[in-house]
């Protein structure tokens, strides 16, 4: 999820503690004489009524209040506030708006109501379940609109709900992937051409007699043609799942077997560079989980490579899996120059590379732990790195186990040394 979701997210939560903590000393003070009717008695309120101004479904509403909501319409953040039984009981300004309704037309609704989205409500029996979820909510209409909707309880039992318009960095985000989908396929034509004639160039080459450096430029302009074209193919790759034209297959796939597919195909490649690849499995290991085998295939095989390649020769990469009370884990360790704990998130990110002095003079595109990240996140699952400059690094990818044991059944997961995680939702 981008940086700007996170700060939206952090924002709308310390404005909803704010209210959270106001209604809560409202409620435990109780109602004096002559003053207004207390939060608690707004929350009670059963069905929309013609309200006076100033007030919600009847029920007078407390000045400080609607100046409380204030920072939250600033922010651009609407605010609900849900009873035990489903029905909204506060809402600010801006959430009224962002949904298509007059003001104070959301007090006595339900979410139903309110969204006309079933997964609003799957949401809310989440954010109970979990402690926070969220969702994008698609408005219909011209233009649409995409909401990001927040939920996570209170301490009194209650729901707060986080609406925030979206639409414009969606719109965004789409012409940037439609953009890279169409120049990726607009090069793909004329580099296959300059490849295919690059080829015939180094076959004619050997029955030629040419001066060295004519060859070597030759060689170069293959190996670099071929780069390009890599890049390519892996722009293409991303643009489709991030836009998720790309379905998965939802099979029972064995992460052993997965493991040891990518070792055994990487192994002369490791041999190559003088790197030990092993694998280390405990037996009879049930590490099924659902998903496209194909895909995991490419996330395995990529953590492996990259090992390789940024091990010096004699050192050794092993690949573990390991199996939790409800998830497999999967961790690809090397003993290569390790990474900067500033680098930990960034390199997911497209085109981010740590050092590429360090690659051997055979740096890759940039894309393929990008992909692997899109990848495992469609899963349900999570990636992460932990390393340090100088000790070598740690992948891992945990993923939903298709068949969770119970609570204190046998367990086979080590530890994980930190949470330095990227999460995948």
């Amino acid at each position: 999820m981008p940086i700007e979701y996170w700060l939206i997210l952090a924002g709308t939560a310390t404005v909803a503690l704010i209210c959270g903590a106001w209604l809560g000393r409202r409620s435990t003070a109780g109602e004096e004489p002559g003053s207004t009717v207390a939060a608690a008695t707004i929350a009670q309120a059963p069905t929309v009524t013609a309200a006076a101004p100033g007030s919600i479904a009847g029920v007078p509403i407390p000045a400080d209040l609607d100046a409380l909501l204030v920072p939250a319409d600033q922010i651009g953040i609407g605010l609900i506030r849900v009873d035990r039984q489903g029905t909204i009981t506060i809402s600010n300004r801006l959430a009224t708006e962002m949904l298509g309704w007059r003001l104070r037309g959301l007090v006595g609704r339900t979410l139903l109501e309110t969204f006309l989205d079933h997964n609003v409500e799957n949401l809310v029996a989440r954010a109970r379940q979990q402690g926070h979820a969220s969702i994008e909510h698609v408005m219909s209409g011209e233009p649409q609109r995409t909401l990001v909707v927040h939920a996570w309880p209170s301490a009194d039992g209650e729901l707060w709900i986080g609406v925030v318009d979206v639409s414009e960095l969606s719109r965004l985000r789409r012409i940037r992937t439609e953009f890279v989908d169409n120049l990726s396929h607009e090069l793909r034509t004329p580099l296959s051409t300059v490849r295919l004639l690059t080829e015939s160039l180094s076959l004619e080459s050997e029955r030629m007699e040419l001066p060295a450096r004519a060859r070597d430029s030759i060689a170069k302009i293959d190996v670099e043609t071929g780069h390009i074209v890599q890049m390519v193919n892996e722009l293409l790759d991303l643009a489709k799942i991030e836009q998720g034209d790309t379905p998965l297959r939802h099979d029972a796939v064995d992460m052993v077997q997965v493991a040891e597919d990518a070792a055994s195909r990487l192994r002369i490649y490791a041999e190559r560079q003088g790197v030990e690849l092993k694998t280390d499995i405990p037996a009879d290991l049930d590490a099924t989980i659902v998903g496209d085998q194909d895909r995991l295939d490419q996330v395995l095989a990529n953590l492996v490579h990259n090992a390789i390649k940024f091990s010096p020769s004699g050192s050794e990469v092993v690949v573990h899996v390991r199996r939790g009370a409800s998830d497999v884990l999967v961790e690809v360790e090397d003993h290569g120059p390790g990474i900067a704990r500033a680098d930990h998130l960034r390199i997911f990110e497209r085109f981010y590379k740590v050092d590429r002095a360090r690659s051997r003079g055979r740096g890759g595109t940039g894309l393929g732990l990008a992909i692997a990240r899109h990848i495992v996140e469609r899963h349900q699952g999570r990636i992460w790195v932990e390393s340090e400059e100088g000790n070598g690094s740690c992948f891992f990818v945990r993923l939903p186990s298709a068949h969770p044991v119970p609570v204190n059944g046998p367990v086979t997961e080590q530890p994980v040394k930190s949470n330095a995680s990227v999460t995948l939702r």
